[in-house]
């Protein structure tokens, strides 16, 4: 018997009924995560009349879109519609009122988005914005759809998935609280619910080989954006002396052979939300552990000329940004997360530490050490952290990037070949659009004993946005009958270096949610989802499935 909750939600954390460790419930839709993908999944479960439940290992909702990603990586914003876009129209209509702008006047802003501006007034859409403005959107789709989540529920990823005939039949949490289902979604970045039930995943890259593809393996050699050095930079500590041991942050193993697969994912870092107001900034803090040591390398960048620091202090609204990596030596914290994908809860928070000691270490670097060019400095006493933002996490964000984990291997697999057009996909459930972007995966020493960044890639795909396949949502019939992963979506790393934005991830999570439910109904798999009925009910709900068809407001 399922049961009914009556249940009341306020922002910014949403209370609900306590329940007993080891009680069992009963839902439609069981959704595994926090992110936007999860929140709009359960929107979608609830319009469709499902019972979900949104079982988050955070406490905050929204995953990247409210932890410090604001400045939207939209690609061709015509292309994202259904409940996506509803939510950039709340952000638009949240900037409407005069009494949003508390920092700086809106005729101030200027507009900028990535692309495209940053308020579309005519498509009533705003695209850039301030992370508390997200996380209160998600809480007020938690309080007007009455979504039940329990938050700080983690999955016992050893023994909390029990399964008969194929099918997930419950999800355990290390608190001991059991969620039975018809259907479940992972809508982690990890994947851990994904791996916990027998999925097949990859992690690294492929070879280029395995899927005919060109930019996916090693990319030694291979030059894009402005993430590499471009000078001549002695990796060792003392300049042209191999025996002196390489500075940090230096890899001593080879990169590997041109279009070989690794076990390498791409860098991570933390969107931070800085504020350029003096009534509004913490001034970057000290970590306990800082060496100015570990900044060496980024000491001779600036040796050599580089003065690009402030090139992604990309601007949200009330004079705050997005700042993100850029330049050769920047917040990605190149080569450090490697095992985060597989690793334990334990480990993750140690690798997540360690690039929030990395990164404040920078910050903390390039506002007070002497080896930064004064101007540099000067200007960085201009910024600090957003003293209004992550008031409860010292001002810094509560999610780590993390651009790539586990990827399903899948009914399909998505690879570069769909994203370029080259193979038509005849099952769309969304579309993207944005640059096959993949970050430095590595540095690492040339022949030649001076230093270099491996693995940053961005290529625009060939015939503009794509579709992207249903069967990139489900398992393999024979691993999971109940199961949809509409984050670590079925893909190749270069391809999922294209779907991993925010935009689609919430397009993908609605998707699955609607796809849950037409199985429910059914009594079917979700393998054995009839397309067309599928298509239809995606279209009644204003997904766009065709670059032809422009989402309607």
């Amino acid at each position: 018997m399922r049961r009914v909750f009556f249940i009341l939600a306020f922002f910014p954390l949403t209370v609900f009924p306590c329940v007993s460790p080891n009680e069992t419930e009963a839902f439609d839709i069981v959704i595994y995560g926090g992110t936007s993908a999860a929140v709009i999944a359960a929107v979608q479960a609830k319009k469709s009349g499902k019972s979900v439940i949104v079982v988050s290992p955070d406490k905050h909702l929204g995953g990247l879109s409210s932890g410090g990603l604001g400045f939207t990586d939209t690609g061709d914003k015509s292309v994202i519609g259904g409940l996506a876009r509803d939510f950039y129209h709340r952000v638009y209509l949240h900037y409407q009122d005069s009494a949003a702008w508390r920092w700086q006047q809106q005729k101030e802003y200027g507009n900028k988005g990535q692309g495209t501006p940053a308020i579309d007034g005519d498509a009533r859409t705003m695209w850039i914005f301030e992370p508390h403005v997200a996380e209160r959107i998600f809480e007020d789709y938690v309080r007007e759809y009455s979504i039940d989540v329990r938050r700080d529920e983690w999955l016992d990823r050893d023994n909390g998935v029990a399964k008969e005939d194929g099918r997930i039949v419950s999800i355990t949490t290390l608190a001991g609280n059991t969620y039975q289902g018809n259907m479940f979604i992972d809508a982690t970045y990890e994947g851990d619910l994904m791996a916990a039930a027998g999925v097949s995943y990859h992690v690294g890259r492929e070879a280029n080989s395995l899927y005919g593809e060109q930019w996916n393996g090693v990319q030694v050699g291979v030059l894009h954006h402005d993430h590499w050095f471009k000078s001549d930079i002695s990796p060792y500590k003392i300049p042209g002396d191999s025996t002196s041991g390489l500075l940090y942050g230096v890899s001593s193993e080879p990169p590997g052979e041109y279009g070989q697969g690794d076990h390498r994912v791409q860098a991570y870092c933390f969107r931070m939300c800085l504020s350029n107001h003096p009534d509004n900034r913490v001034t970057f803090p000290k970590p306990d552990n800082y060496n100015p040591d570990n900044y060496e390398l980024l000491a001779r960048v600036f040796a050599s000329g580089w003065r690009e620091t402030f090139r992604k202090f990309d601007p949200i609204p009330n004079r705050k940004t997005d700042t993100n990596n850029h330049g050769p030596f920047s917040t990605d914290f190149i080569g450090m997360n490697y095992d985060y994908p597989e690793a334990s809860y334990e480990r993750r928070r140690e690798i997540t530490k360690a690039h929030e000691d990395y990164q404040k270490g920078l910050m903390y670097y390039l506002a007070n050490d002497p080896k930064v060019p004064e101007e540099v400095r000067q200007e960085m006493a201009q910024w600090g952290l957003a003293k209004d933002e992550f008031t409860d996490n010292g001002h810094w964000p509560h999610q780590l990037y993390v651009r790539e984990a586990r990827r399903m291997v899948g009914q399909y697999v998505m690879t570069e070949h769909d994203v370029f057009g080259e193979r038509e996909v005849a099952d769309p459930v969304g579309m993207g659009s944005y640059t096959l972007d993949s970050h430095n995966v590595q540095r690492y020493v040339k022949p030649d004993g001076y230093v270099q960044n491996e693995g940053d890639i961005g290529v625009k795909p060939k015939k503009g946005p794509y579709r992207i396949s249903y069967g990139s949502l489900v398992p393999k019939r024979e691993e999971c009958t109940n199961l949809l992963v509409p984050v670590c979506v079925s893909s190749s790393h270069i391809a999922f270096g294209s779907i991993r934005m925010e935009p689609v991830f919430m397009i993908l999570g609605q998707s699955a949610a609607l796809a849950a439910s037409l199985a429910i109904n059914a009594g079917v798999s979700v393998q054995d989802v009839t397309y067309q009925e599928l298509k239809q009910t995606l279209l009644e709900e204003k997904q766009v499935l065709s670059a032809a068809v422009k989402p309607m407001d």
